[in-house]
């Protein structure tokens, strides 16, 4: 048994039994078993039951919102969000059955064409910051190709998992098509992504667990979908709306408290705009409301636990002495709150600088030309994510070519679009999630030549 802990009070509110490899194994046979009929399910017919699954969710968003306060610390804001986007992925995904159009292409001696065949088992493993979108990200394509899918929540966040797929039987799919296995990586998550049976691993998480898991994958020439983590920047030009730029910064940093692979947590600022900038972006932080999680005006809430809360605070304690420039109030509870945080002048190299602090903590750094803030947007070893505000179109596009991310937002921090692809660069990620091309990644390619 594993106790569940709301992040907002430090409480036990629920226990909940953890998978073991065997679960896992016979979670695989199970959904081994039903893909031959899920894959032969007319696709207007396997359309309709995703369209009834997302109907599903839209009557339920207000419960899932619910358990994913008090599961994940998130906002009720930021959680009715999250609910609406898995019905929206839902219903986005319930039209592909039915255009998963193959080719037919021009050969001498007959006729060419090709298939596109749902692989098998899929395996989804989801991290704990957006358990409920990320989770459809993965499993809404999948099951949409004609796959099967064994989905892994975090152990601390799987409650909205395990909701969803009962919401999924309740539509009409079939059993074993969708199935949740709690439990932890290094037993549940572990013989997932061994398994020979499985076909796909879709990973969420860290850089470091995602390279075990590529290198887990090749046993067995499994393919694999990561996206991983991310020190994304938020280049600001002297040309752009400053105040613009400036208020619309602490949304792009602490929404989730931080824990987001996309935070924009190194802002650039080019020196000529530096001072009238930051004056903005640290009103802008003290207008953060912080506080209770069902108050529709609350903008962040807690750390997901007492270790993320140690973690966060270490990178910090660790900075040298007078580089604070801001740091907000929370709630003061038994929870795992930790303050919006602002940090000037801090060397390139800082650890800070480098890497991945999951957490409500920015930093803000002066650039003197064009060629140095790519430059050091480019200094890290993560390419997820970024934002580039000018009034320069030129500029903008030329920027944005250069910098090594898989998603950027000229004068807007959003990342993330159903209807667009989302991955990243270098260590942040192999492959691409959403978007119309996402089957592509849960379908094999079959080749098909008639002789005349």
């Amino acid at each position: 048994m594993y106790d569940l802990i709301n992040p907002a009070t430090g409480a036990v509110f629920h226990s909940l039994e953890m998978t073991s490899a065997d679960g896992v194994d016979a979670a695989v046979g199970r959904a081994r078993e039903a893909f031959p009929a899920w894959r032969d399910v007319a696709p207007a017919d396997r359309a309709r039951l995703l369209r009834r699954f997302a109907e599903l969710v839209d009557s339920h968003s207000e419960e899932l919102a619910r358990i994913e306060v008090e599961n994940a610390g998130h906002t009720i804001s930021n959680a009715r969000w999250e609910a609406g986007n898995v019905r929206d992925v839902l219903t986005y995904y319930s039209a592909a059955p039915e255009r998963l159009f193959g080719r037919q292409i021009p050969v001498a001696g007959g006729l060419d064409l090709t298939v596109s065949e749902p692989l098998g088992v899929v395996g989804v493993i989801v991290p704990w910051n957006f358990p409920m979108p990320i989770a459809a990200w993965g499993f809404a394509p999948a099951l949409a190709a004609g796959n099967t899918v064994v989905l892994k929540p975090a152990e601390t966040t799987p409650l909205t998992a395990l909701r969803l797929a009962e919401l999924a039987l309740a539509a009409g799919l079939p059993e074993g098509v969708l199935q949740v296995v709690p439990g932890f990586g290094a037993e549940a998550g572990a013989r997932l992504v061994e398994h020979p049976d499985v076909r796909k691993i879709v990973f969420t998480g860290s850089s470091k667990v995602g390279r075990e898991i590529m290198a887990k994958c090749a046993a067995t020439v499994k393919r694999v979908t990561l996206e991983l983590g991310g020190k994304s920047p938020n280049i600001v030009f002297a040309d752009a709306d400053i105040e613009k730029a400036a208020a619309s910064a602490p949304y792009g940093v602490f929404d989730n408290a931080g824990q987001d692979c996309c935070a924009r947590s190194r802002i650039y600022v080019e020196a000529s705009a530096y001072d009238e900038f930051l004056e903005h972006f640290l009103t802008a932080c003290r207008g953060v409301v912080i506080g209770d999680l069902m108050d529709d005006k609350t903008e962040m809430g807690p750390l997901i636990s007492a270790a993320q809360k140690a973690r966060v605070s270490g990178y910090v304690d660790r900075v040298p002495a007078g580089r604070l420039a801001y740091q907000g109030e929370v709630p003061d509870t038994a929870g795992f709150w930790f303050p919006p945080t602002v940090l000037t002048g801090v060397a390139p190299d800082d650890e800070i600088q480098c890497e991945e602090v999951f957490g409500p903590v920015v930093t803000v750094t002066p650039f003197a030309a064009e060629d140095e803030a790519v430059a050091a947007a480019n200094a890290s070893e993560y390419g997820l994510s970024g934002s580039i505000w000018t009034r320069d179109l030129s500029r903008a596009l030329r920027v944005s070519r250069a910098v090594q991310a898989g998603n950027l937002s000229v004068n807007s921090n959003s990342s993330v679009r159903y209807s667009t692809p989302f991955g990243g660069f270098k260590q942040s990620g192999l492959g691409r999630e959403l978007g119309p091309d996402a089957l592509a990644a849960f379908t094999e390619t079959k080749n098909i030549f008639f002789a005349q």
